[in-house]
């Protein structure tokens, strides 16, 4: 079979054909008495092989070792084809969302598009100042995508940088809940703990029943940090787990603090006044504890709290009753 024959039969064209040829990869088994390329059909056969491994990634070199020497085993050579296949298509996926995300933006020209490739470049600089100018300047400048603000705030570990990305995110308006939400659910603590921390920047409304229902979420951690946002927003729910913080010492100044704008209600002040003294009366509280939950009396208005801040000063644990001394003695003074 003559070069154009097998051209047309296999889809390889003659150029290729010939350049197999030039290579000792198929060499056309006889010549025509004019001097054509005769093909037989081994060799027609080797073409196709070639062909096949060649869809799979192989280079020319790695076909011929692959066809001519027994030696050559495929379970190497395919790994590494898996690993560069695998590269190339997060390559892609990461060019197709950056495309996304510059068409999220709805440039107006080149320069707009320009201006978002530059802030998503410095979105990801391995320079903490680099990313937080970028993070303050997407609020000023064109608009970053709201997934690309999410991406980077749920990364981030430098405290700066992440305080400047939340406050961008808010400033955006409630576009990125749903995706911090999203986020509540994520299998790393790290993004959980970013996604709570997140929606607690923005304003009442959305994320404050993001934040509710954060409460019962099975990670202690984002359960109370969203327990401190809720207190700063005057919502009784938040409580409970605000007194568990006093009791454990985490964030426990933090967690009085919220408890103490909370009590400027009077209804609630009467609630986290005997919650607070129902935790004092638990037997098993170290004496640490028993101290923190009387610190945290100091600024619940209230009768409730003046009668039992006046037991504890009787109490036997020295400590907690000279805290509750001291602090009768702030509530009584002019």
């Amino acid at each position: 079979m003559l070069i154009g024959d097998v051209a047309r039969r296999s889809g390889v064209s003659a150029r290729m054909l010939r350049h197999y040829d030039s290579l000792g990869l198929v060499r056309p088994t006889g010549r025509t008495d004019g001097g054509y390329r005769e093909y037989s059909s081994e060799d027609i056969r080797r073409i196709f092989h070639i062909e096949s491994l060649r869809s799979l990634g192989l280079s020319l070199r790695d076909v011929r070792r692959a066809l001519d020497d027994p030696g050559f085993a495929p379970s190497e050579l395919v790994d590494d084809l898996i690993r560069q296949t695998r590269e190339r298509i997060a390559d892609e996926t990461e060019l197709l969302t950056r495309l996304g995300r510059i068409g999220a933006a709805e440039p107006a020209g080149w320069e707009d598009v320009l201006q978002v490739v530059a802030l998503l470049q410095a979105l990801r600089s391995k320079s903490a100042g680099t990313r937080q100018r970028a993070a303050l300047s997407s609020v000023e400048e064109v608009p970053v995508p709201v997934e690309a603000l999410v991406e980077a705030a749920l990364s981030e570990s430098d405290p700066n940088v992440a305080g400047a990305l939340r406050w961008a995110l808010a400033q955006g308006g409630a576009g990125g809940l749903a995706l911090l939400a999203e986020g509540l659910g994520s299998p790393v603590a790290q993004v959980r703990k970013r996604a709570v921390q997140s929606i607690a920047e923005f304003p009442d409304g959305e994320a404050t029943t993001l934040l509710q229902d954060a409460l019962a979420h099975p990670d202690i951690v984002v359960r109370r940090y969203a327990a401190l946002a809720l207190g700063a927003r005057g919502v009784a729910d938040a409580v409970p787990t605000l007194m568990d913080m006093v009791v454990e010492e985490t964030n426990d100044v933090d967690a009085a603090d919220a408890l103490s704008a909370l009590a400027s209600d009077p209804a609630l002040a009467e609630q986290i006044a005997t919650g607070l003294i129902e935790c004092l009366a638990h037997g098993t509280l170290a004496s640490s504890a028993r101290r923190r939950l009387t610190q945290a009396l100091a600024d619940i208005p209230g009768l409730t709290t003046s009668r039992a801040l006046a037991d504890l000063s009787h109490d036997e644990d020295r400590a907690v009753a000279l805290t509750a001394t001291y602090i009768l003695g702030i509530r009584d003074a002019p």
